[in-house]
């Protein structure tokens, strides 16, 4: 079996087939790398901006290579092992991360050129919102923004942000609500408040089942959805 998996191109093997073969041959490992790099580096942009994501996506497939032999084989899909790699890491710059977001809350739409906001809140409302919306990511706690996060832009169901947090499924779905809530809430506040409503009808915003809702628009390939109404 192993030698008819071997010979199937990479992308029909399972990040758990390829994983297991780098076990015997080290160098298959790069496959997993090939397919993951740019989703786990760019996650790492996105909340720590990149200056810190080179290094931080780097170490991360070093501690995944170190650790593939206590893979779980089970688990076809290595995404939810590399993001909660890569979470532990982004934890030591969880105060790198808030300011971060302070900034960007502050900083004119035109005055960042990293897209950021783009990503989160669609076009339309992006120059109302994406100041609200990054000041309440950074006053929420750093559990409840890992669990939306993974959700929002990594586009991990909630299932998979708990296997990459290690916490059970219910813990990870009250943590979802919870920063869901706040989320929405600093929105709505935003959308009614003098000088940072749109005008558009289009501020009512929540955070959904697939990422960050924010106004119209569809966010940044990563599982991130913007429709402008709760659902």
């Amino acid at each position: 079996m192993a030698a008819v998996t071997q010979a199937l191109p990479t992308e029909e093997v399972s990040d758990a087939a390829i994983i297991e073969q780098s076990w015997r041959d080290p160098e298959r490992f790069a496959a997993v790398f090939d397919r993951y790099y740019f989703q786990i580096h760019g996650f790492a942009a996105q909340r720590l901006g990149p200056s810190l994501a080179d290094d931080v996506a780097a170490e991360t497939f070093l501690i995944a290579f170190d650790r593939r032999e206590r893979y779980d084989l089970a688990r076809e899909d290595a995404r939810p092992w590399l993001y909660g790699i890569v979470a532990n890491l982004i934890a030591r710059h969880h105060r790198t991360e808030a300011r971060r977001y302070r900034a960007l809350s502050r900083a004119p739409l035109g005055g960042t050129d990293e897209g950021h906001a783009e990503q989160v809140a669609g076009r339309v409302d992006a120059e109302a919102l994406r100041g609200p919306l990054m000041a309440a990511l950074a006053k929420i706690t750093d559990a409840h923004r890992d669990v939306l996060l993974l959700v929002a832009w990594a586009g991990l169901s909630c299932e998979e942000a708990a296997e990459a947090l290690g916490v059970p499924p219910a813990t990870a779905r009250t943590r979802l609500h919870r920063a869901r809530k706040k989320i929405r809430a600093a929105l709505d506040r935003a959308a009614t408040t003098p000088g940072t409503g749109t005008g558009t009808g289009t501020g009512n915003a929540t955070a959904t089942g697939t990422g960050a809702t924010t106004g119209t628009g569809t966010a940044h390939g990563t599982g991130a959805t913007t429709t402008g109404k709760d659902r």
